[in-house]
């Protein structure tokens, strides 16, 4: 073979690494949060499979288009991460991977991400504040986020936790050396530490610092950036869904990735206004060229802040804010005079999902616990650089959607947004005009993935609903996973991973 033939092959066998070498190591694959991703020859023709007899395990010989199944707990929401080979997913512990330590915890498991084999979990005790503020069996709801040889995560216990991806494999390492009392289910009570547990660096617990009183679960997923992690607490109502036990503990802080330290807060007044609960993930992008904080309040408005925080008045570092922005309108916030009672249906909603930041704007929609029914909703197109403005403009707003608990997806010019009552919508991201709808006629907790040129999107059916990413609708798959699908799908490495309740699909070629 001559000089230039080589260098052809190395340099279309290095191309072809870059594009397969596409991780997916956090909530919506990247700071900004679009649900997008690189893929190419995911399958559409798609076969769950079978149970094998007297077994909770897929009989890998009835499947279609599948590569592995990994089996997890009886319900999880923790929509997974992969990284560096590695794919990570939040559970509970309904189906112990050690027998030895039963009952009710968070999980976060880690599987090989070509394999499926179970590589290592971490074991989160519950608070025992049952429904309240740690719901029972519900495990773990944060995806994690990876970066080199750590990872980050919100337990189910309202704590921020560094880990080492590759868990205990490789020594106990950090400063933090008690894994063995952590991971008990009974205080004062230790277990056996094996290589196939996780391996703790460090935690920080928000109620104890912050005085936070999460409300039913911590939901949000921590956001790395340079040495910072960003998180929402989770700061919310109590059980009489009146009262605020914690109206003056931030609902987002920023931390120090490498120690936990707290660096700052917001001083926006959201858990004074908290509606629910403060659960919406942060995001990060470019705003006419500077990186812009942007998140979603449990009061139902959206906030921007600088990266950097800024020492307050009162000798307290805090989140600098650049713009807020009433996601709802006035008529579902009060009537004649009156405010209207929360969770009802013609009544005001906070933000869970996450807004996304795409092409200088941010998009953000309002949503309540699916317990609360269905309800007015609003999506939002807002202008991020309207610094300091606080009058509730928007480049542009649609009310022709219910209330939604899904992240959107922008791609090539077209927003993507599923709604609770199980329609998925198609706008043109820069004007608003309502494109398409498609009806699934199930309840949607899932997120739209775009990625082959396909939305990808669960539904609690258990339906996996594929369409033609474009401006006019057109259905191209619909696959039977027979039992509901909570979680969010991602694409990783020409892989599309498909979370059920309980267990995880490796799709691909």
């Amino acid at each position: 073979m001559n000089l230039k033939k080589s260098i052809l092959l190395i340099t279309s066998l290095c191309a072809a690494w870059s594009v397969q070498a596409a991780d997916w190591p956090t909530w919506g694959g990247s700071a900004d949060r679009n649900m997008v991703g690189e893929a190419s020859g995911i399958p559409t023709e798609i076969e769950s499979g079978d149970y094998l007899p007297k077994s909770e395990e897929i009989n890998m010989e009835t499947t279609k288009g599948v590569k592995w199944v990994a089996k997890l707990g009886s319900q999880t929401y923790g929509t997974p991460v992969a990284a560096g080979g590695r794919i990570y997913v939040g559970t509970n512990n309904e189906s112990p991977r050690n027998e030895a330590e039963k009952g009710d915890r968070g999980v976060l498991m880690c599987f090989d991400e070509k394999t499926g084999e179970f590589l290592w979990q971490l074991l989160i005790p519950k608070l025992g504040a049952g429904k309240v503020s740690d719901w029972e069996f519900v495990g773990l709801c944060s995806s994690p986020a990876i970066e080199g040889d750590r990872g980050w995560i919100i337990t189910n216990r309202g704590e921020a936790l560094c880990f080492d991806v590759e868990g205990m494999a490789n020594g106990n390492d950090g400063e933090f050396q008690d894994e063995a009392t952590y991971f008990s289910s009974k205080p004062g009570e230790t277990v056996e530490v094996t290589e196939t547990d996780g391996d703790i660096l460090w935690v920080v617990d928000a109620r104890e610092e912050l005085g936070v009183f999460p409300h039913n679960v911590s939901s949000c997923s921590p956001l790395i950036y340079g040495d910072k992690i960003y998180a929402a607490t989770s700061n919310g109502v109590d059980w009489s869904h009146k009262n605020i036990p914690s109206p003056y503990s931030p609902a987002l802080v920023v931390m120090d990735k490498n120690t936990g330290e707290l660096l700052g807060e917001e001083v926006s007044g959201v858990s004074e206004r908290v509606l629910h609960a403060s659960w919406s993930t942060p995001a990060i992008g470019d705003i006419n060229g500077k990186p812009m904080v942007v998140w979603g309040g449990g009061d139902g408005w959206a906030y921007g802040y600088d990266l950097d925080p800024v020492m307050h008045e009162d000798g307290f570092p805090i989140l600098k804010e650049t713009f807020r922005y009433d996601a709802n309108l006035r008529e579902y916030r009060e009537k004649d005079g009156e405010p209207i009672k929360y969770a009802t249906y013609e009544g005001a909603s906070e933000i869970i999902a996450t807004t996304i930041i795409a092409n200088n704007k941010a998009y953000a929609i309002i949503g309540q616990d699916p317990e609360h029914g269905d309800g007015v909703g609003r999506l939002s197109c807002i202008d991020p650089s309207m610094t300091g403005d606080i009058s509730g403009k928007a480049i542009w707003t649609y009310e022709g959607i219910g209330r939604s608990i899904s992240t959107a997806s922008v791609a090539d010019g077209l927003i993507f947004q599923a709604e609770y009552d199980g329609d998925i919508h198609c706008l043109d991201a820069e004007t608003g005009e309502h494109l398409w709808v498609h009806e699934t006629n199930s309840r949607i907790w899932s997120s739209t993935l775009v990625t082959d040129g396909m939305v990808v999107i669960g539904n609690e059916d258990g339906e996996l609903v594929m369409l033609k990413a474009s401006r006019e609708k057109e259905e191209i798959a619909l696959a039977d996973f027979y039992t509901p699908i909570y979680c969010s799908p991602i694409v990783a490495n020409d892989t599309l991973f498909v979370t059920t309740q309980t267990h995880m699909y490796a799709i691909g070629q």
